[in-house]
């Protein structure tokens, strides 16, 4: 592609080029994966076609840890725009590409750069520790990072007296506090997707399936996790399904899992949780599936959309993502 192609690439985000019916598009991927040295990373919130065609398949915390040490030349995330910035800072050297530069987080837009600086003025002394679901300039603000399967694990390995700042997920935060006891400031953003779960429908369906269990993620509201059996990460309650006796469970998250909790117990049946929006049977996070295999194929194709990012601001950035990575293989997280 010419550069006013590549341009024209990046302002609108993806590769819209019509792919020919006779061209088998999992095929092709695999075949410009082998020829370019890539590595296809999925978040188990992407659609069940992705999570089957990707290298590995994971929650923040394992994407994370796998962009750190991958050897392939070319990492291609499906996943939204942090995770590939989260790749790009940990893997400075390597081509990170996305599918869909517009595949963004709700999360993470309701902490803002420059409201969250003003915000951490207010309290001099705190340590700063931010959720993996936020920009660069807000990792860059920093001390450490976390994802929702290693922040209880981090707050508790501080101090009991250490004043915390925890951002940008309200209801994280207010899990967390409430699990340590610790002195925490949190801010006020939330999840668009894990606010959405209707407490109403949940209690319904528990009635219609009373041998079900309720599992939760904690970005859920506080009305889910009290009624909830079993609170954890995307990969936390993924585990929690393998070992379990039970058989049937209510799961309050991403759609996307039950995919892979599919695969995995067959025999189990997984009910989604049903959001505020009668019109709708399950959450589906609308960023995550803007990915899908045709965008996927040109990225790969014409090695478009790529992640390009200030290199001071990576090296701020990188900081906390490293003592997150380092205080989880000391937790043997």
């Amino acid at each position: 592609m010419n550069i006013v192609d590549k341009i024209s690439v990046m302002e609108k985000g993806y590769i819209d080029i019509e792919i020919d019916s006779s061209i088998d598009v999992i095929e092709e991927i695999n075949r410009l994966r082998k020829k370019k040295n890539a590595v296809i990373l999925s978040h188990y919130y992407q659609s069940g076609e992705i999570q089957d065609i990707a290298d590995f398949v994971g929650d923040s915390l394992g994407l994370s840890q796998q962009a750190a040490k991958t050897s392939a030349d070319i990492i291609v995330f499906a996943g939204v725009h942090f995770m590939a910035e989260t790749a790009k800072i940990l893997s400075p050297n390597k081509k990170v590409l996305i599918p869909d530069l517009n595949a963004g987080c709700s999360l993470a837009d309701s902490c803002p750069a420059e409201k969250f600086a003003a915000f951490k003025e207010q309290y001099p002394g705190h340590t700063v520790i931010s959720y993996i679901n936020t920009t660069a300039e807000i990792k860059a603000l920093t001390d450490i990072v976390c994802t929702s399967s290693n922040a209880l694990q981090i707050v508790q390995s501080l101090p009991q007296d250490e004043k915390i700042i925890f951002a940008p997920d309200r209801n994280l935060g207010n899990y967390i506090r409430s699990k340590t006891g610790k002195e925490m400031v949190i801010w006020d953003g939330a999840c668009h997707v894990h606010e959405e779960f209707s407490l109403e429908r949940i209690i319904e369906l528990k009635k219609e399936h009373p041998e079900a269990k309720i599992i939760a993620h904690p970005e859920c509201e506080k009305h889910i996790l009290i009624v909830a059996d079993y609170i954890g990460s995307t990969t936390s309650l993924l585990n929690y399904i393998m070992k379990d006796a039970g058989n049937k469970y209510i799961v309050a998250t991403e759609s996307g899992i039950l995919h892979q909790m599919r695969k995995e117990r067959p025999e189990k049946q997984f009910i989604p949780a049903p959001p505020k929006d009668s019109t709708c049977g399950c959450s589906d996070c609308m960023y995550m599936k803007m990915i899908t295999l045709k965008k996927i194929y040109n990225t790969m194709k014409y090695e478009l959309p790529e992640i390009s990012m200030n290199k001071e601001l990576m090296k701020k950035a990188e900081v906390p993502i490293r003592r997150m990575l380092k205080i989880s293989e000391e937790l043997g997280l």
